[in-house]
C-alpha cells in the first residue's frame, strides 16, 4: 500500500472546474453544484493558480472555453471523478442502497459538446434511474480500448460484434457570426476572397470540395487558420475570426439564437450521419436500448423544419 503523500489539487477546485468544462459557463456550473457563480470563479482561478501557467479556460463574455491545456485535464479529471463515483456506489451497494443503472457512452468530442451535451438534461429527467457515463474521443469503434455499451461515430460503417443505428442527418455548409458580416458582408460566393476561412486539421478539404460545388474552385481567400479539434473551429466561428464549414446539426441552436448566420444556404456538402454503435453481445440491455431510443427521438426532432 503506497505510503508517499500525494501532492493532490484542491478537490473543490477540480469538481467545480469539471462542471464549468462541461457546461462551458460557470454560471450553469454553479447552479449544477447549488453553489454561487463567484464560487466557481474563485474555485477555478485557484486550481489555475495551483498548477500554474498555462490557464484552462478562455474567458469571453458568457461562456467559457477550454484551452488545450484545459482539454487535458479535463480527460483526467473526468476520468478519476467517475472511479471515485463508482467506488461510492461499490459502498452504498455493500450496504444495502440502490444503484443506479450505470451506462458508458463513448462520444466524438464535437458532437458530444455541442449536440449530446445540451441535451443530456431531458434523458436524466426522463431516466432518473440510469447514470450516463460520457467519454470522448475520435478513435475507430474497434479500436477503443475500454469497453463501452454506446459509442457514437459517424457511418454507416461495419465493425464485427457491434449493430449499428442511426439517429441523426446533418449536411455541411458556410457559417459565421452576424457581427463578421456585418464588417465584411458576404452577398455571394466570391466575396469570400475578403474573408479567412477557418479549418480543422481532421477534415483538410472540406473547403475545397464546398468552393468546387459553389462554382468558385480554386478561390483564395483573404487568410486561413486551421485548428487542431473541430470545436475550435466552430467556436473561432462564433467569435468572429472568420467562416467555418458548419455541420447543421451542431450548428442549429446557434443559429436559431442568431450567434451564427449561413450565408449560402442553397449550397451544403452531404455529410456522414450520426449512429449508436452497440456490443452484439448486449443486443438485449434495456438501458442501452432506453438511451438509443432517445437519442432517435431527439434526431428526428432536430430534423423538423
Amino acid at each position: 500500500m503506497p505510503t508517499g503523500r500525494r501532492r493532490l489539487p484542491p478537490l473543490n477546485a477540480l469538481r467545480a472546474f469539471e462542471a464549468a468544462a462541461r457546461h462551458g459557463s460557470f454560471r450553469d456550473a454553479a447552479a449544477e453544484l447549488g453553489v454561487t457563480h463567484g464560487a466557481i470563479s474563485r474555485h477555478v482561478r485557484l486550481l489555475e493558480d495551483w498548477l500554474g501557467p498555462p490557464g484552462l479556460f478562455r474567458r469571453l463574455n458568457r461562456r467559457v472555453v477550454l484551452t488545450p491545456t484545459g482539454a487535458a485535464l479535463l480527460a483526467d479529471t473526468g476520468a478519476a471523478l467517475d472511479r471515485l463515483a463508482a467506488a461510492a456506489e461499490r459502498h452504498r451497494a455493500r450496504r444495502g442502497a440502490p444503484a443506479p443503472a450505470v451506462l458508458r457512452v463513448n462520444a466524438l468530442a464535437t458532437f458530444s459538446l455541442r449536440w449530446l451535451l445540451p441535451r443530456l438534461a431531458g434523458f436524466r429527467d426522463r431516466h432518473p434511474e440510469i447514470e450516463v457515463r460520457l467519454t470522448t474521443s475520435n478513435e475507430p469503434v474497434d479500436a477503443l480500448r475500454e469497453p463501452y455499451d454506446v459509442v457514437i461515430r459517424g457511418g454507416p460503417d461495419t465493425f464485427y460484434g457491434f449493430t449499428a443505428r442511426q439517429f441523426l442527418t446533418e449536411r455541411r455548409l458556410p457559417a459565421c457570426s452576424p457581427a463578421l458580416l456585418d464588417r465584411l458582408p458576404l452577398a455571394e460566393v466570391p466575396d469570400l476572397r475578403h474573408h479567412t476561412l477557418l479549418h480543422a486539421s481532421s477534415l483538410p478539404r472540406i473547403w475545397a470540395g464546398w468552393l468546387a460545388a459553389a462554382g468558385a474552385p480554386g478561390l483564395e481567400p483573404a487568410a486561413s487558420l486551421t485548428f487542431d479539434h473541430f470545436y475550435l473551429t466552430l467556436q473561432a466561428a462564433l467569435d468572429g475570426l472568420g467562416v467555418a464549414m458548419g455541420p447543421s446539426a451542431l450548428i442549429a441552436a446557434d443559429v436559431a439564437a442568431g450567434r451564427l448566420v449561413t450565408p449560402f444556404p442553397d449550397v451544403s456538402l452531404p455529410s456522414r450521419a450520426y449512429h449508436a454503435y452497440r456490443p452484439e453481445s448486449q443486443a438485449g440491455d434495456p438501458v442501452a436500448e432506453a438511451f438509443c431510443a432517445w437519442l432517435e427521438e431527439r434526431g428526428e426532432t432536430a430534423a423538423r423544419p
